[in-house]
């Protein structure tokens, strides 16, 4: 009877720990919630300019030519290098010629031989002629020497084009620049055996230079119908110059999901050298809406919304939003804000209505 008591009352000392154990957390938790929680916020402007938007990308040539020989053969000789500036007719490399020369003095004596054959023919069609007037040889001699008269002609006419096709391969054992400017790469030395077609050198023509860059696709589509692009140095941000879009990919790259683009420069200095790396800024269209952190988006009713602070209770509530369009960083809001709202940034998980904030490095 004894052990019953005594098991009774260790029950209810417990239970009498626990209520006040509950009641303590109670009274802190209510303490804890009337205390202001720290939030950062955002004060929400209309501005009549658009984003400005940098990007890191290239100096290169407007227009490039890949060089290469119209024949195969063999490198014997390689007259210029990366960086050396060319001019039109200039010999930069040169094929192993001597099976060229060979065809060509073959081509040579098979047009000597056409040649005597069309003289012989020739002869042989002005006896028949004369004999044929006389009446002392028959119409079928006639023909047969008019005939082959013909095809010595046409063995001529083909001999002189072999020729000519021959002297062609010879000049084209050396490879020669048909643009002014300056070479940025070679793909091949002497001793190296290239095919027709095979490129040596790329060649950068003079006139013209572009920046590219490599530019995500919802930046193209903020971006106005004409924008102007400031192009700098990276290494001397004081040397820029005006760019112009010249150029747009129609197709993203596969691995980076962004799209080419090729700006050029009005009139660009000497130190914008082809391979500079260069920063381009575009200020893009100005957003009917207001743009806001994504950090300050949540959900009510199924529909995004961000807390809003009452500049003076200092209290939050929470307001349903349009979003217009959604970036990285940043949400375009079209409807649901206004110019001077306060929206909180930071801490929104946390929040209830009505619920006191304390402000920490609010910006706008």
């Amino acid at each position: 009877m004894d052990a019953a008591r005594r098991s009774l009352l260790g029950m209810m000392i417990c239970l009498s720990a626990c209520a006040v154990l509950v009641t303590g957390c109670a009274e802190q938790a209510k303490v804890e919630d009337q205390q202001p929680r720290p939030v950062r916020t955002v004060t929400v402007e209309k501005s009549e300019l658009g984003e400005l938007v940098t990007l890191t990308g290239q100096v290169q040539a407007e227009n490039e030519a890949a060089l290469s020989f119209r024949i195969g053969g063999r490198i014997i000789e390689r007259l210029a290098g990366v960086g050396d500036h060319v001019v039109p007719d200039q010999v930069l490399a040169k094929l192993d010629p001597q099976d060229e020369l060979n065809a060509l003095r073959s081509a040579r004596a098979a047009l000597s031989a056409a040649e005597g054959q069309l003289v012989e023919a020739r002869n042989n069609y002005d006896r028949q002629t004369q004999l044929l007037t006389r009446g002392h040889t028959t119409r079928v001699l006639f023909d047969q020497a008019q005939q082959n008269l013909r095809t010595a002609q046409s063995r001529e006419d083909d001999a002189q084009a072999q020729l000519e096709i021959a002297q062609d391969r010879v000049s084209f054992t050396q490879l020669k620049a048909n643009v002014t400017g300056t070479i940025t790469s070679r793909s091949a030395e002497a001793g190296e055996v290239v095919q027709a077609g095979q490129a040596v050198f790329q060649v950068a023509r003079i006139e013209g230079r572009d920046a590219v860059f490599d530019v995500p696709a919802q930046v193209i589509h903020s971006a106005p119908p004409d924008p102007e692009i400031t192009v700098g140095l990276t290494d001397n941000p004081s040397v820029k110059v005006k760019g112009w879009v010249r150029q747009v990919d129609p197709q993203a790259d596969p691995v980076t999901r962004t799209f080419r683009v090729r700006v050029s420069l009005v009139d660009p200095p000497a130190t914008m050298r082809l391979g500079a790396t260069v920063t381009g800024s575009m200020r893009q269209k100005a957003s009917p809406g207001m743009t806001i952190p994504a950090s300050a988006l949540t959900r009510s009713n199924g529909q995004p919304a961000v807390w809003i602070v009452d500049p003076a209770k200092f209290t939050v509530s929470l307001r349903n939003i349009e979003v217009q369009r959604f970036d990285p960083a940043t949400v375009v809001v079209s409807n649901g804000l206004s110019a001077g709202d306060i929206v909180v940034t930071a801490g929104v998980q946390a929040l209830h209505p009505d619920q006191k904030v304390r402000l920490l490095g609010a910006s706008s």
